[in-house]
C-alpha cells in the first residue's frame, strides 16, 4: 500500500469491498450444514425436531377441521371414498411433518446445483477486484498540499461510500443466508398445514417461499457476474489529461456507480426471484 495518505485511503475502501465480494462468493458456495463448522445447524435440527411436536398437534387440528369443513351431512362419514382421501391426506401430512429436515434439505440441495452450477460457469469473482489505477496513484503522489485538500474530500467521500456499500452488500447476503436457517427450524409448522384442505396454502407458500430464499443465490451470482463485466469492459476509464482532482473524482464516481448497479442487484434478488417464478 501507499504511503500517501490520500492513496492509502482510497485503496483500504477497495480493499474492504474486494474482501466483502470474496467473502459473497465464499459464503453462496457454503451449505447451511457446514456454515460457521456446524454450530449453528445444529441449534436449528434441535429446533426442528422440537417443534415437531408442536406441527404434530397442528396436524390434528387440521385435519379436524378439514374434515368436519367438507361433510355437508354425517352420511359423508359413511363414504369410503371420503373417509379414504382425508386418510390419505393426513397420512402424507404426517409424514411430511416428520421428514420436514429432510424435505428442506432436499430442496436446498436442488436449488444448490442450480447455483453451484452458475458459479462454475463463471469461475471465480477475480474480474470483480477493484484496484486504484496506476496513472491516478502517480498523479495523487505528485499533487503539493494545497492542492491535496480536495483531493482529500474525494478520497474520504469515496471511501465512506464504498465502505458503506460493502457492508449493506454483505449484510444482504448474509440475510438470505440466515433465513434459510429461520425456514428450516419452523419448517414444521406450516407444514402441518396440508392435513386440511383449507390450510394447504399456508403449506405451498411456505415451500415457495423457501425455494425463492433458495434460488435468491443465482441470481446473487448472475448480479456478481454482471458487475465483473462492468469492471473488465474498461469502466471506469482515467483520463490523464484532466488534473489529479477531476481524474480522481470521475473515477470514483464512475466506479461508485458500478458498485450501485451491484448492490441494487443484490437488494432486489428476492424481487427478482418472485417476480421470475411467480411466487
Amino acid at each position: 500500500m501507499s504511503r500517501n495518505l490520500i492513496v492509502g485511503n482510497l485503496q483500504s475502501a477497495f480493499n474492504t469491498w474486494n474482501g466483502k465480494i470474496a467473502e459473497i462468493w465464499t459464503l453462496i458456495s457454503t451449505t447451511p450444514q457446514s456454515f460457521r463448522g456446524g454450530a449453528i445447524w445444529g441449534t436449528i435440527v434441535s429446533i426442528n425436531d422440537a417443534l415437531k411436536a408442536v406441527g404434530y398437534g397442528l396436524l390434528v387440528l387440521f385435519f379436524a377441521m378439514s374434515i368436519f369443513q367438507s361433510a355437508a351431512s354425517f352420511r359423508d362419514f359413511q363414504r369410503p371414498e371420503f373417509v379414504f382421501r382425508h386418510f390419505i391426506r393426513f397420512l402424507l401430512a404426517k409424514v411430511a411433518v416428520g421428514s420436514a429436515m429432510d424435505i428442506m434439505t432436499s430442496l436446498f440441495s436442488v436449488c444448490g446445483g442450480v447455483v453451484q452450477t452458475v458459479m462454475g460457469s463463471i469461475g471465480g469473482m477475480a474480474a470483480a477486484s477493484v484496484t486504484l489505477p496506476s496513472q491516478i496513484v502517480t498523479a495523487i503522489e505528485d499533487v503539493g498540499f494545497l492542492a491535496s485538500i480536495p483531493l482529500w474530500l474525494v478520497s474520504l467521500l469515496g471511501s465512506l461510500f464504498i465502505t458503506v456499500m460493502s457492508f449493506v452488500l454483505i449484510l444482504t447476503v448474509y440475510g438470505r443466508f440466515f433465513r434459510l436457517y429461520f425456514y428450516t427450524a419452523l419448517a414444521p409448522l406450516p407444514l402441518s398445514s396440508f392435513a386440511g384442505e383449507g390450510t394447504s396454502f399456508a403449506g405451498k407458500a411456505f415451500l415457495k417461499s423457501y425455494i425463492g430464499v433458495c434460488m435468491e443465490g443465482a441470481v446473487i451470482v448472475l448480479a456478481c457476474m454482471i458487475f465483473s463485466a462492468f469492471m473488465s469492459s474498461g469502466n471506469p476509464t482515467v483520463d490523464t489529461s484532466l488534473s489529479a482532482v477531476t481524474m480522481s473524482w470521475n473515477y470514483i464516481a464512475e466506479t461508485i456507480f458500478n458498485m450501485l448497479v451491484l448492490v441494487g442487484l443484490v437488494k432486489g434478488a428476492e424481487r427478482i426471484v418472485k417476480e421470475m417464478f411467480g411466487l
